[in-house]
């Protein structure tokens, strides 16, 4: 497996030892502005010619030398003898999403090109009018719960206006891709985890739908989370990035899901949340501080060098984090790369983005799941 990584900010640009490389894959993460500039795909296509292009937008950049904003990281993929393939589809209302994830499962589903077995999923799509858990419950619906899947959606700097998706027939607003990946030789590892800390009594659902909460403990949802978040609340939604709801069971035990707020609803009193709520369960607030993020981006990562032996070796890691952990940590925010990088070591070439929804296994299973507020981390390797 050979990778070649560029990153640039502006025109400037040289790619040329990408090309060189003669990329079967190339992962695209940039900011709205760069994904968005006129003739961005024409380069892009131009440049790689015998290449598959995925990725989206973002609200940060990632790579090994840290986080960055308005750039684009381009990562060239030349596999030895993994094999793979790359489907989209569209989503243009969140009722759709659930459907447009069964279109990239069949697609998907199956043997590889020389008749490997599928062995995981990459995940990018839009990060707005999308519901995440629907889309990963589509894909898991067609190529079934044992392969996992892990990914995130796009995001637009934190302004939660437009994203775009990167497909190998374009640069889009409604589209997810996904990549599948097969053959024995793939080696890969997850891990993910949250770092948040809960405050306050669980409020028991008492009406929602799918992602959208009505009500808690019998009142409107969003007159209890304003009243909890004091003078935060004049700055909603932005502001719920910093009190995400850990979701509890009917018993108010934990079930290792967090869920970010990313509008509100004056007129119905509700809020928008980035995934499916459990109709029986609970909620809490929750918040963090830096040190508690960076503690669980390296949990994460040790996950993963677990998984595979405590050795990871040559490979690519993707992170994808929440927009949420950037605003909280501010100008810290590398250190929460710079724990993850020294765990899987400097074999690893890192990319990755800072999302509006993380997809990932719990670390345990491969039962995939729409995380929010979670450093989560993808390794991919060949034996």
């Amino acid at each position: 497996m050979k990778i070649a990584q560029a990153s640039w900010k502006g025109d400037a640009a040289d790619i040329a030892p990408l090309a060189a490389l003669q990329p079967q894959l190339v992962l695209a993460f940039g900011s709205v502005g760069m994904l968005g500039a006129e003739g961005m795909f024409t380069r892009l296509t131009g440049a790689f010619p015998g290449a598959d292009l995925a990725g989206c937008s973002t609200a940060g950049e990632i790579t090994a030398r840290g986080v960055s904003d308005d750039t684009l990281v381009l990562t060239a993929i030349r596999f030895d003898g993994v094999r793979h393939r790359v489907a989209e589809a569209a989503v243009p209302a969140m009722d759709r999403s659930e459907a447009a994830g069964r279109a990239i499962g069949a697609a998907l589903k199956g043997d590889g090109p020389g008749g490997e077995r599928l062995a995981a999923i990459l995940l990018f799509g839009k990060g707005l009018d999308v519901n995440g858990s629907s889309l990963i419950e589509g894909v898991i619906a067609e190529v079934g719960a044992a392969v996992p899947v892990s990914g995130g959606l796009a995001g637009d700097g934190g302004a939660f206006k437009r994203t775009l998706t990167v497909t190998p027939s374009g640069i889009q607003a409604d589209a997810v891709v996904g990549i599948g990946l097969y053959g024995a030789g793939l080696r890969i590892g997850h891990g993910s985890f949250g770092g948040w800390v809960p405050f306050g009594p669980a409020r028991k659902v008492t009406r929602c739908s799918g992602n959208i909460l009505h009500e808690l403990d019998g009142l409107p949802a969003l007159n209890i989370y304003r009243e909890y978040l004091g003078e935060y609340a004049k700055d909603l939604p932005a502001s719920g990035l910093l009190f995400p709801f850990e979701m509890l069971d009917e018993s108010h035990a934990s079930v290792g899901l967090i869920r970010t707020i990313l509008g509100i609803d004056e007129q119905t009193g509700s809020l928008v949340l980035a995934g499916d709520i459990d109709p029986d369960g609970h909620l809490r607030l929750m918040h963090a501080s830096t040190d508690k993020l960076v503690d669980g981006a390296e949990t994460a990562a040790r996950r993963i060098a677990d998984t595979l032996g405590g050795t990871v070796g040559d490979g690519l890691g993707v992170l994808v984090s929440c927009v949420g952990r950037k605003l909280v940590m501010g100008d810290a925010v590398d250190e929460e790369i710079e724990a993850v990088a020294a765990v899987l070591g400097k074999s690893a070439t890192l990319t990755g983005f800072y999302s509006y929804g993380e997809i990932a296994p719990f670390s345990t299973t491969t039962d995939c799941k729409l995380h929010n507020q979670t450093m989560t981390v993808t390794f991919i390797g060949e034996t």
